[in-house]
């Protein structure tokens, strides 16, 4: 008899137990009531919210400071290194040859050249400034040009000539001139496309001169002598357009070949002085 009392006392404790454990646990995840005069938004408004800040704070279509990127860019910019375009656009330079061509006009089809002065002339329009331009923004500049007289006019614009990429190689080098720069040469193999140094190049002090603006251009001095004994090509420069290379005469060599041979006699015959 006390056993079973027992037992049923203790079954109840635990109904108890129980009970309280999920009013307790209940409590716990009913949301504070807000405070007076405010409004509490709802819980699905507060996972987007943290789902917002997630992608802005790691990159994924956003950025830390809000701002919103695209595919290519870095912080509404081009390349992250310099702040520019990724794949820049040709620019049309002077003397650069275009051809136009008007879809549904061809009475306005033109080849255009770009003068000294950075202009064309246009057919029935006038003259435009060209020089700077994209071929995007050469179309667009067209179109507007001809809007006067012509209805919405659908422009086709292709390069036809250009400047190429050149180096220049002076000095002592076996054919001194002006060469295009076709893909991707260093120091070693222009000088080799020039034929090469000569008897009396200095090899130890060839300098490279690369402009980097219109009044202003750095040199760089490059030892192909030891760069060749070494057989280590890593420091080897890699050429932009419109780099020149020289090759200095070695000292040895600016003796003349000829000289008189009154001023020989001294070293001829030291004692007779």
């Amino acid at each position: 008899m006390h056993s079973l009392v027992k037992h049923v006392v203790l079954g109840a404790a635990g109904v108890l137990i129980l009970q309280l454990a999920v009013v307790t646990s209940a409590q716990e995840t009913v949301p504070s009531p807000a405070p007076p005069g405010s409004s509490a938004p709802p819980a699905g408004k507060f996972a987007a919210a943290e789902s917002s800040q997630s992608l802005e704070r790691y990159g994924t279509g956003g950025s830390a400071n809000g701002a919103t990127t695209q595919p290519g860019k870095a912080g509404e910019l081009g390349d992250p290194a310099f702040g520019g375009q990724r794949h820049p656009l040709y620019r049309l330079s002077k003397l650069d040859t275009v051809e136009v061509n008007f879809t549904f006009s061809p009475d306005f089809n033109q080849t255009l050249t770009v003068q000294p002065d950075g202009f064309v002339a246009l057919k029935g329009a006038g003259t435009l400034l060209a020089e700077g331009l994209t071929i995007p923004e050469m179309q667009q500049a067209l179109a507007t040009a001809y809007r006067g007289f012509l209805h919405e006019p659908e422009i086709t614009v292709t390069l036809k000539d250009f400047d190429k990429p050149y180096f220049l190689a002076s000095g002592e080098v076996g054919r001194p001139g002006k060469y295009e720069l076709r893909g991707d040469l260093t120091i070693n193999e222009a000088v080799a496309i020039a034929g090469g140094l000569t008897q009396q190049a200095r090899h130890s002090q060839v300098v490279l001169f690369r402009r980097i603006s219109a009044n202003v251009a750095e040199s760089h001095v490059i030892d192909l002598k030891k760069m060749l004994g070494s057989r280590n090509l890593r420091e080897d420069l890699h050429l932009k357009p419109g780099d020149f290379i020289f090759v200095p005469q070695s000292r040895v060599s600016k003796i003349r070949k000829y000289v008189p041979t009154n001023s020989m006699s001294w070293y001829m015959n030291p004692l007779q002085f």
